[in-house]
């Protein structure tokens, strides 16, 4: 059975983004290939990814669905590939059951979720594997969640969502040990919307009792603050987990994983959790 704590348990755990899409908001067609896709999730586990999430259909806003057989054939040679080589954990993203039981027999251990359970299958897939489980809140669905996003307050009512959630999820017999929570910043929210769960994170931490994942690679919220070129993304992610890591969260998931897993080795040092790193 699968546990948050073998990955995130002693220090943070990075995510490393394998996207198999023709449309992806920031690597959209870079690795729809499988075998650049799996050359692309091996690099990254050599820079040092805790886990490498593997994604054949694009959750952007306004991203139209793609079909089952379509994501099954886009991600199954890549996860079992990566599964087999790569030595790290293997994530499925997606939405559909049917894609996360095919995953998880080829190989994925773990079911990232973008619509936390929407399929009614999905807990019931992921509790006969004893895989572990991402669930994420989200606004609506890609193709509309962006359509003027509205909340009295978004830190609360994420967390009322996350809470019940996990709490289904529990009851349909996963392991409390495999869960995770993630806010779904650029889901369904606003810039403010996404500064706010951050500046407020450690209050999210400390509701869902379960370690929490931090998306924030790329997204156009950081734009909002330093402008619309790649390096400020980068450079805005990068700030952006380090943030999420000191106020609470567990997992950060990232397109630049080798920059990210030093900013976070540093911090550690910082905070004398790796002394050994500076003997």
């Amino acid at each position: 059975m699968f546990a948050w704590s073998t990955v995130c348990g002693e220090r943070p755990a990075v995510m490393g983004i394998v996207n198999v899409t023709p449309d992806s908001f920031s690597d959209g067609g870079r690795y729809l290939d499988p075998e650049m896709a799996t050359a692309h999730g091996m690099a990254l586990a050599a820079a040092g990814a805790d886990v490498l999430d593997v994604g054949g259909e694009s959750t952007r806003p306004g991203a139209d669905p793609v079909s089952e057989a379509e994501e099954l054939r886009r991600v199954l040679p890549v996860v079992e590939r990566l599964s087999a080589d790569a030595g790290t954990p293997v994530s499925i993203d997606t939405r559909k059951a049917a894609v996360a039981a095919a995953a998880l027999d080829a190989g994925a251990t773990i079911v990232n979720d973008v619509a936390a359970g929407s399929d009614p299958d999905m807990f019931d897939v992921v509790g006969r594997a004893g895989a572990g489980l991402v669930v994420m809140h989200m606004r609506g669905e890609p193709r509309t969640m962006q359509a003027a996003p509205q909340y009295a307050d978004v830190v609360a009512e994420v967390g009322d969502f996350l809470v019940e959630r996990l709490e289904g999820a529990r009851a349909a017999g996963i392991d409390a040990g495999s869960l995770c929570a993630d806010p779904g910043l650029g889901f369904g929210k606003t810039a403010a919307h996404n500064l706010a769960l951050l500046s407020r994170l450690s209050e999210l931490v400390e509701r869902v009792e379960v370690p929490v994942l931090v998306g924030p690679s790329r997204k156009s919220f950081i734009t909002k603050v330093l402008g619309d070129d790649v390096a400020a993304r980068d450079d805005g992610t990068l700030a952006t987990a380090v943030w999420s890591i000191d106020h609470g969260a567990r997992i950060v998931r990232v397109h630049e994983v080798a920059a990210t897993v030093d900013a976070l080795r540093l911090l550690a040092v910082m905070y004398a959790l790796d002394a050994e790193a500076v003997a």
